[in-house]
């Protein structure tokens, strides 16, 4: 592992992924794929950023835009409005979290890191959805998760004819990381897009060959956690897919995964610990 992909920096400070990290889900939607990810409150909220703080989450990730497919369009201020209000409240009572913003828009993203200092962008569209996303995280100087997709969230599952999954995947996320640092962005971190675009089998051939994505030379999410890809293969929904989560983190962080992004924290950072003593003796 080089120093592109062993070292991401977060408001101001190293990460050394040598040894993987988690980032924890906090939705601030009302109609998020699973519903024990939805807030009803600011003291169930605080209370689910507390524990996965308290389980080992490094990151954890806010967003106020549902992205399963078919999900209902919000505009930029209701997201804005969303965020802004769990921010408030997460940045008050726990000042030192390293805090995620998932937005395919710039404006949401300007006002993520301006007005409360979050360190990460993660942006689902791989900049495809905002032209103006690229050079707003260049201006801003965070850390960038490109994702990658096609279409939208309402149309992205109409989308899924490929010659070659695993090597458009990779021709996508090559040339827009090296679009990125010449844009000076520095921090860039890759997700194949588990679940965005892709059938049930696209999904496992990507999963199968993650370690191709290692070529990038940036670090690789991987975002699995409670999916399609897992409860309909499983035929059960996404309550009763925990887990089938649990053995795709550990075939990622084989395959080469340094972030999990997770709905489970505890869980996740459980199957790392494995991973860890596994690799000691890897040789």
């Amino acid at each position: 592992m080089d120093d592109s992909t062993r070292f991401l920096k977060l408001n101001g400070s190293l990460y050394d992924l040598q040894t993987p990290i988690v980032m924890g889900v906090i939705n601030i939607t009302p109609d998020s794929f699973f519903a024990l990810s939805r807030y009803k409150s600011d003291r169930t909220l605080l209370q689910q950023v507390e524990t996965f703080l308290t389980e080992g989450a490094t990151i954890i990730d806010i967003g106020g835009y549902s992205t399963r497919p078919q999900a209902e369009p919000i505009t930029v201020d209701e997201e804005i409005k969303r965020i802004s209000d769990a921010l408030e409240l997460i940045c008050k009572k726990f000042p030192q979290a390293i805090i995620s913003v998932d937005t395919f828009r710039s404006p949401v993203a300007r006002f993520a890191v301006q007005q409360y200092n979050v360190a990460m962008i993660n942006d689902i569209s791989g900049g495809t959805l905002d032209p103006l996303m690229f050079e707003t995280v260049s201006d801003l100087q965070v850390a960038y998760i490109l994702m990658h997709t096609r279409g939208t969230p309402q149309n992205m599952q109409e989308n899924t004819d490929y010659e070659d999954v695993t090597s458009e995947v990779l021709q996508f996320l090559v040339k827009r990381v090296a679009q990125l640092r010449l844009l000076g962005v520095n921090d860039v971190i890759v997700d194949p897009g588990f679940g965005f675009a892709k059938t049930l089998g696209q999904n496992y051939e990507l999963m199968k060959k993650l370690s191709i994505f290692k070529q990038i030379n940036a670090p690789l999410l991987v975002g699995v956690s409670r999916k399609s890809m897992i409860y309909n293969l499983l035929e059960t929904d996404p309550q009763g897919a925990l887990n089938g989560t649990t053995a795709l983190h550990m075939l990622a962080l084989l395959g080469g995964a340094s972030i999990l992004r997770v709905h489970d924290v505890k869980e996740a950072m459980e199957t790392i610990k494995i991973f860890n003593a596994y690799n000691k003796y890897k040789n």
